[in-house]
């Protein structure tokens, strides 16, 4: 029993250090109560162990952490809001930004997150004061869509997940970056015929002192900065991945913005952004989704689906054609261009994007989780095991896609330095 204490308690620490992480960090982590960190430090002291279970996790935990932050000095800082698995940080820490402070509240994002950059998000950002944030150049943050997307109720502002928005607006008034990049879903160009987004560009902009009922699910402190107007220099532009060499039909709205206090000649500012989304806006490339696609002999099983879940699909697809819709399951191969756009939903039954077979002479096949990477432009050293296949799936569909933000991060970058 003495041996196994001691096996178990150098495990977890060694793990945990090399993770990078503290015992709270680690205890949330692996899903212990608010007191975790007393359980995780018992633990490394031999005091007792954990159960069979628990310590199986810790064994399967990877410490080898693919993008690690160097300590080399960087070339500017960020955060990152709402940072799901990472997307939107990712290339941005690439071009050499240090990212000071991230934001997640979803417990298997973050478990993504940590195990890939080797460090946990802090929670939900309303519940975070804006004095603990630190200054930085650059707020990024792919604030919550379904607000405004096809698949939700398109009730914007009045859903409590509209009302993100105002959590950023109360940030940059407090800490007032250089810059920003936020990220949607395509819809909310045209939410309320285009009331939310002009709301939104007018608030960035310093244009319209915004007035929130009483009743609004605001806290009292985006409430107070709203008597502090923002200067920034704003434009947008709706994106299409499959323009920046990613095989997936997948459109979002990009909004970019310059701090107009902090650089001297604005007129020259409002040009460098037009020319920017411009170039974005020029880019072609020939995309074939077979370069992204393993192997239909080589993935697993598990992957194909059933004669049962196949008829269901083809029933459905008749039915919606018979009412003169094109709505149904989606089977695509090697030799398409390109896919539909991954949703959050996928992992359900996967009929946005099915996979041929018929060369094995299998049923279809959904994307693997290696494959959904891939198709939002994730390299492949990216960790895709953290978490079980349904939440990667959701993870996914709703992240971004990396080339798009790369191709921004660049530009941006060249400005603000």
């Amino acid at each position: 029993m003495e041996d196994t204490l001691l096996q178990s308690k150098d495990l977890i620490k060694h793990r945990r250090e090399s993770l990078g992480l503290t015992q709270k960090e680690f205890a949330f982590l692996l899903n212990l109560k608010d007191s975790g960190d007393r359980t995780i430090s018992g633990w490394e002291r031999g005091e007792h162990s954990p159960t069979d279970a628990k310590l199986k996790i810790i064994k399967n935990l990877s410490t080898l952490i693919p993008f690690k932050e160097s300590s080399k000095k960087p070339d500017f800082t960020f955060i990152d809001l709402f940072a799901g698995i990472g997307g939107i940080r990712l290339p941005f820490q690439q071009l050499n930004g240090k990212c000071l402070f991230s934001s997640e509240w979803d417990k298997f994002a973050i478990k993504t997150y940590a195990s890939n950059y080797g460090e946990l998000p802090n929670g939900d950002i309303t519940k975070i004061q804006t004095n603990q944030i630190p200054s930085h150049d650059i707020l990024l943050a792919g604030f919550p869509c379904q607000a405004f997307s096809q698949a939700g109720l398109k009730k914007g502002f009045t859903d409590t997940r509209g009302t993100m928005f105002f959590e950023i607006q109360r940030i940059l008034a407090a800490k007032q970056p250089k810059a920003f990049l936020l990220e949607n879903v395509k819809q909310l160009k045209g939410h309320d015929k285009g009331k939310t987004l002009k709301t939104i560009l007018e608030i960035l902009r310093g244009e319209n002192k915004q007035n929130i009922p009483q009743d609004y699910p605001v806290s009292d402190e985006v409430r107070k900065s709203m008597n502090k107007k923002l200067n920034y220099a704003v434009d947008f532009r709706v994106l299409r991945a499959n323009n920046f060499g990613i095989p997936q039909k997948r459109e979002r709205i990009y909004i970019v913005g310059f701090n107009r206090d902090y650089f001297k000649n604005t007129d020259a500012l409002d040009k460098k952004i037009e020319e920017m989304f411009s170039t974005l806006e020029q880019k072609k490339s020939i995309t074939r989704l077979g370069d992204v696609l393993e192997e239909n002999s080589k993935v697993e099983e598990k992957y194909t689906i059933s004669d049962r879940l196949l008829a269901g699909h083809i029933r459905r697809k008749k039915e919606h054609k018979i009412k003169g819709n094109g709505f149904g399951y989606s089977l695509f191969n090697t030799e398409s261009s390109f896919c539909n756009t991954i949703s959050a939903r996928y992992y359900k039954d996967g009929s946005e994007i099915l996979i041929d077979q018929s060369d094995i002479n299998k049923n279809p096949r959904k994307l693997t989780p290696r494959e959904c990477a891939r198709i939002q432009g994730f390299p492949d050293e990216f960790n895709v095991s953290a978490v079980s296949d349904v939440q990667i799936y959701k993870q996914f569909g709703n992240s971004v896609s990396v080339p798009v933000i790369r191709e921004i991060a660049r530009n941006m970058v060249k400005i603000i330095i």
